[in-house]
C-alpha cells in the first residue's frame, strides 16, 4: 500500500477542493482503489458537487442541523464546538473511490472536498492510501 499525508490550511473556508491531489497522487497507478481519510474529529470528507452553489447549500443545511450554540454537551473550544465533533456521524470522515487505468472513477459532477467548520484548529490533514488492483 502507498501513502500520502496532505496538509493545508482551513482558516478562511469551511470546503477545501482536494479532487486535484487525489487525481495527482494515483495517477499512472493501474486499477485499485484510494481512501482519501481525515483524522480529525470534526471533519469529514464528502463526494459533491462544486462551484454551482452546493457548498453554501451544505453549510446552510449543517448549520440547521448542527446549530452553533450551548445546546451541546462537549463544551470546550469556541461557542458550539460541539457541533463540530458531531459531524463525522453525517459526513463521513473517509471514501473509498475506485480507480480504472490510474484515473479515479468520479462521476461527471463528482470533486472530493474536505469539509471543516471548526474554527479551533486551522492546520488540517488529510491521508491519501492506494491499494492496488
Amino acid at each position: 500500500m502507498r501513502s500520502e499525508l496532505l496538509t493545508f490550511d482551513t482558516s478562511n473556508r469551511d470546503f477545501v477542493d482536494i479532487t486535484g491531489e487525489v487525481a495527482e497522487f494515483v495517477r499512472d497507478q493501474g486499477d485499485g482503489l484510494v481512501q482519501v481519510f481525515a483524522p480529525h474529529a470534526t471533519a469529514g470528507i464528502a463526494l459533491m458537487e462544486t462551484g454551482s452553489g452546493s457548498e453554501e447549500d451544505l453549510r446552510n443545511t449543517i448549520d440547521r442541523l448542527l446549530p452553533r450554540d450551548d445546546r451541546y454537551v462537549h463544551k470546550h473550544g469556541s461557542p458550539g464546538h460541539g457541533a463540530d465533533h458531531v459531524l463525522p456521524a453525517f459526513i463521513s470522515p473517509s471514501v473509498t473511490i475506485p480507480l480504472v487505468g490510474g484515473r479515479v472513477e468520479l462521476g461527471t459532477w463528482q470533486s472530493v472536498v474536505f469539509v471543516d467548520p471548526n474554527r479551533d484548529n486551522p492546520t488540517r490533514k488529510v491521508r491519501l492510501s492506494f491499494l492496488n488492483g
